[in-house]
């Protein structure tokens, strides 16, 4: 759906504005590509269009479908925005493409969330989640680490993610991405990453994935395949 967002978060370098309208034709171009690619697992995502109807959930059920005739032994996961006040509608829409994976990112804890997603709402993208898994997705999300909040806020945003049905998490260090970025507050050791991951473990997600260089489709295959 474009390379301009609707939102404009601190962590994030995409550009921000009004974009242009979307192309109808980019689901089937998506299919071919990974059919093409003889992809096994593909990660489908977009920037986030409040000025579309549905928020562009159309665009991801296309996508979902197309894949399917094109590619049908690929596994697709979609990792989508938040759909702002049209949230139920999209993802029951999504839902009824059945997905594989229904990612979507909290991308910081709780104490930091304002300062970080300033036109997101922490509470909102945990309903999000929790629809989703109700209407019997495989649901995922992640966040970033470093923005200032404490092990034990990390904790609390992994137990708030886990009651709602969500199977996988991915926790990785944030990067000022752009200048005038929020800053890095720290830089967590690599024991601190194997920590958080063996306390989301305890916590009963099904699969777990938490480093430096962790991010949101990092060994996507891997953790729905082999957990």
């Amino acid at each position: 759906m474009g390379n301009i967002c609707t939102r404009n978060c601190s962590y994030c370098a995409v550009p921000h504005g009004a974009p242009l309208p979307p192309d109808e034709s980019e689901p089937r171009r998506i299919a071919a590509a990974i059919a093409a690619l003889k992809l096994s697992h593909a990660v489908i995502t977009s920037v986030t269009r409040d000025d579309l109807p549905g928020g562009g959930a159309s665009f991801f059920a296309s996508a979902i479908l197309e894949t399917r005739k094109a590619a049908p032994k690929c596994a697709v996961e979609v990792l989508v925005p938040d759909f702002s006040l049209r949230m139920e509608k999209a993802i029951d829409e999504i839902a009824a493409a059945r997905p594989d994976v229904l990612n979507h990112n909290i991308e910081a804890a709780a104490p930091v969330y304002g300062a970080v997603r300033p036109m997101g709402d922490y509470a909102f993208s945990l309903c999000l989640l929790k629809r989703a898994a109700g209407l019997g997705l495989v649901v995922k999300s992640g966040l970033m680490a470093g923005f200032g909040e404490s092990m034990a806020d990390i904790t609390q945003t992994l137990e708030e993610l886990r009651d709602t049905g969500c199977s996988f998490v991915t926790i990785g260090q944030y990067l000022t991405s752009k200048r005038g970025g929020l800053p890095v507050k720290k830089y967590y050791h690599p024991d601190e990453f194997e920590a958080i991951k063996e306390r989301a473990l305890a916590l009963g997600f099904t699969g777990a994935e938490a480093g430096v260089n962790v991010r949101s489709s990092y060994r996507a295959a891997e953790l729905f395949r082999n957990t």
